[in-house]
């Protein structure tokens, strides 16, 4: 059996094991049970704080074959291909290398055909910020009249480096950093799956340092 490294293996595949960001899985979570939700999303907040754990819970949420809910089977196709990174109707696009216009209209082009297989073609964009000026008036036009099959999920931990009308079009989360305490206990807890153990005042160091 092939190694998986820690950070994947311990991914959060739920909004209730999305560790210290509450505020948002709530929201989330309300929002799925009632069927009230945006068309695009900005995801903001420091590096590795669970942005793009929770969109991909998100597209999870939207396309499970029990959904859409809140609690994703995890057992189903459309969980297991996007869990896998093989969903061809979840798109995860670096927009620090595909900032130009051209990439955008791509995508576009893309986004106008219904999804192949899932419920919704949900598209993330993570460091939105790095897009070319041209790029993100390209992405205005799809949102502002974005088809019924699809959703954006913008990630970015510069959010003051997107333009406003872009901003204004989606609903925005803001993603705190975690408090040391709370990610000592977290950090327990993998070690504890992990069968091993470490004293206190080490897990609160690595706390610290993260």
């Amino acid at each position: 059996m092939s190694y998986l490294v820690l950070a994947r293996k311990h991914r959060p595949a739920s909004l209730d094991e999305v560790v210290g960001q509450e505020h948002v899985t709530k929201t989330l979570a309300g929002a799925l049970a009632s069927g009230r939700l945006a068309h695009a999303f900005c995801f903001t907040g420091p590096r590795g704080v669970g942005k793009t754990s929770v969109a991909r819970i998100l597209a999870k949420a939207l396309n499970c074959e029990t959904g859409p809910t809140a609690q994703p089977c995890n057992q189903c196709q459309q969980c297991r291909e996007i869990d896998e990174g093989r969903a061809v109707d979840v798109q995860e696009i670096d927009a620090a290398s595909n900032s130009r216009v051209e990439d955008v209209r791509e995508l576009r082009e893309v986004i106008r055909y219904r999804p192949q297989a899932a419920r919704y073609r949900v598209t993330i964009l993570d460091e939105v910020h790095m897009l070319s000026k041209a790029a993100f008036n390209a992405l205005l036009k799809t949102l502002e009249e974005p088809p019924e099959h699809a959703v954006f999920i913008l990630a970015t931990t510069d959010v003051h480096k997107v333009p406003l009308t872009i901003l204004s079009r989606c609903q925005r989360y803001d993603f705190r950093r975690l408090p040391p305490k709370t990610l000592a206990a977290h950090l327990a807890q993998v070690l504890e799956a992990e069968g091993c153990r470490l004293p206190k005042e080490s897990l609160a160091l690595m706390a610290r340092e993260a």
